[in-house]
């Protein structure tokens, strides 16, 4: 079967260390590994290819620069639909085309239709509310204009959450294509006999894997790691990633210099694992986020690691986290309940192995990249069994 894997999104650097950038290279790794032939059209292929995406064919997609200011990225995007047709004509053709949804991208699903081939968007977020919130967006009719072709077009759409989903389904052109396919984690690379990278055996490690911005709520973890390492000294806050709250977070790290808070910055991909094999709890603080649409990699890991996790209960966190059993889950943004679960865990070494074992069970038997992709090619199936009867 002969796949095209389009990421149109030059923020979504494929061999980069982003949670984006790993959710892509897994999801191909897992459709080579099935024995599909894939072409991966993307905007950003900086950097050296890894080794699992040694059998993909990669096509470039023209660069947008950001020199440009974002009247000119944006306009430049949306005319990149041209390109994208004329790749996907070229390199073609295929059984299937697959996209991670992007703001200004709709050929790759109007090719796949045009086409009579099963046509897969997976939706990672409302990108339009995103975009205005939190970046710049300029063209919003257009922007809307694209979501509504690009919606149109997909045979079915991938919502990697419930809150994506409920999103979806406030769009007409969505219903009775929405299909929920949760993010997942590869549990033979990210396993708890891994050699730590920060070995501190004399320590209790509380650490937190991510982008350093403020919608993780990460100061609300310094805020209340501060509290509790007065009750208990040998405890040391692992900060793993870069962002635009590093510096802010530094400097409340300073406030309190009896507290051991190691920041490592930005880390390569291949490093996770070693540092999530540094900590005793893995920690998901995110604050009281309205309509909270993630389906967060971290959380994934840290079970895979065996790690107790500790969550704000958000979004899907409830059905993937079982609450005293495989982590314990908090009040969005409340300090002192994430003071308490800390306490709980901090006290006591049983109960984190415990948790941690029951954790990585429930990724291995539910939460694969392999169960992930295997779903995703039952719903192109599907698809393509309804789109021979509409020929």
């Amino acid at each position: 079967m002969r796949v095209a894997y389009v990421s149109a999104d030059p923020g979504v650097p494929v061999y980069g260390t982003k949670g984006c950038s790993a959710h892509v290279r897994e999801v191909v790794g897992c459709m080579l590994q099935q024995n599909l032939r894939v072409t991966l059209l993307a905007r950003n292929l900086d950097g050296r290819r890894p080794d699992s995406l040694a059998g993909t064919h990669c096509v470039s997609l023209p660069a947008i620069s950001r020199k440009d200011d974002a009247n000119t990225r944006e306009l430049k995007a949306l005319a990149s639909n041209e390109d994208i047709l004329r790749l996907l004509r070229s390199t073609g053709p295929f059984d299937m085309v697959y996209e991670r949804y992007s703001l200004w991208s709709s050929a790759a699903m109007e090719y796949a239709k045009e086409s009579g081939i099963p046509g897969l968007l997976e939706v990672n977020a409302p990108l339009i509310q995103e975009q205005a919130l939190y970046r710049t967006l300029i063209n919003r009719e257009a922007a809307q204009t694209s979501a509504c072709r690009v919606f149109g077009a997909a045979s079915a759409l991938l919502a990697v959450s419930g809150g994506v989903r409920e999103y979806l389904e406030t769009i007409p052109s969505t219903i009775g294509k929405i299909h929920v396919v949760s993010n997942g984690v590869d549990v033979k690379r990210f396993k708890p006999w891994i050699v730590p990278i920060l070995p501190a055996p004399d320590c209790i490690t509380v650490g937190f894997v991510g982008g350093l911005k403020p919608w993780h709520g990460v100061e609300n973890l310094v805020r209340a790691f501060s509290v509790i390492a007065k009750q208990y000294p040998q405890s040391r806050l692992l900060i793993v990633g870069d962002g635009p709250q590093r510096q802010l977070l530094e400097e409340m790290a300073a406030e309190h210099p009896e507290c051991n808070i190691v920041f490592t910055g930005n880390v390569e991909s291949t490093e996770v694992p070693g540092y999530l094999s540094s900590m005793d709890i893995g920690v998901a603080p995110y604050p009281n986020l309205e309509g909270f649409y993630f389906s967060p990699l971290k959380v994934y890991e840290y079970m895979a690691m065996g790690l107790p996790v500790i969550a704000s209960n958000i979004g899907d966190m409830e059905s993937i986290i079982d609450h005293e059993v495989s982590g314990l889950l908090t009040t969005p943004g409340d300090v002192n309940s994430l003071v308490s679960a800390l306490n709980q865990l901090l006290a006591s070494h049983s109960r984190r192995i415990q948790m941690g074992a029951a954790g990585r069970r429930e990724v291995c038997e539910n939460h694969t990249w392999a169960a992930t992709t295997r779903r995703i090619m039952e719903i192109a199936r599907s698809c393509e069994i309804g789109t021979k009867v509409a020929l």
